[in-house]
């Protein structure tokens, strides 16, 4: 019971302190996305053993660059250099082989392809159609937070078959698709109340279904690495959650997808 409480007041400070940052304006937005992802990636560094300064200075510079446009620039270069990356990572997941990190340049790798470049299009999100637009970053959370309370609850209530019982014991299929289907359910009715005649209920359908499924993905890649490392959680920083990378892990490597499907099908 302690626990619950403790688990319930952390959740209740992360989101408020989120949707306050994401409704306050665009600077707050990516300030606190930032340090979000300045955590994250110490927390990771601590996981692959890794005591390098230079992905703090890639995403410092990227911020930069974001924040001040170079005229002609594309993000296309660096969005398909994040998908490769992203799908290399979901194929050594599949194939059980263990992701190295063995090097310096590894693991630099898996630091700029897993977190930086990921967390760069999660803060270009809500900017995809020229303006700051958060309700399109609500939206988002709200699809990744119904897919993860569902995907516990079916899962607790009616789990039975593991879904990757090697990487994540506690995860069953039954639990994935709920989160699924409830994230689809979540979608219906946020096009209803969605004011943006460029993103229709199919659309909202397939972003749902991409956080959920890509983000459940990217949930076990996290819980390979932490296995990787013998580790529980990525931090404490979080009470009853561990930490900000386990707390974020599903959309930050869902963000690039999402970005994708938004900036190039819609």
């Amino acid at each position: 019971m302690r626990n619950l409480i403790t688990r319930s007041i952390s959740g209740i400070v992360y989101v408020t302190l989120f949707l306050f940052a994401i409704l306050y304006d665009a600077k707050s937005y990516i300030a606190l996305t930032a340090i979000f992802a300045i955590i994250c990636i110490w927390e990771f560094s601590k996981l692959i053993n890794s005591k390098n300064i230079i992905p703090y200075l890639l995403l410092g510079g990227m911020l930069y660059f974001f924040i001040n446009p170079i005229e002609g620039y594309s993000s296309l270069t660096s969005l398909i250099t994040t998908l490769i990356g992203l799908l290399i990572l979901i194929y050594y997941l599949f194939s059980s082989k263990k992701i190295e990190s063995d090097t310096i340049l590894q693991r630099l790798l898996l630091q700029l392809i897993y977190l930086v470049l990921p967390f760069y299009f999660l803060i270009s999100i809500p900017f995809i159609f020229g303006t700051y637009q958060p309700e399109i970053l609500i939206c988002i959370l709200i699809f990744i937070w119904v897919n993860d309370s569902f995907a516990y609850l079916v899962g607790k209530n009616f789990g039975k078959t593991k879904l990757f019982e090697s990487v994540s014991p506690k995860k069953t299929i039954e639990g994935f698709l709920g989160g699924l289907i409830f994230s689809l359910v979540a979608a219906f009715f946020i096009s209803y109340q969605h004011d943006n005649p460029r993103i229709t209920l199919i659309d909202w359908m397939i972003i749902a279904a991409i956080l959920s499924i890509l983000g459940t993905i990217g949930d076990l890649i996290e819980s390979k690495f932490k296995r990787q490392a013998n580790s529980k959680d990525s931090g404490n920083i979080m009470p009853g959650h561990g930490g900000m990378l386990d707390r974020l892990d599903s959309l930050f490597f869902a963000a690039p997808f999402v970005y994708l499907y938004l900036y190039f099908i819609i």
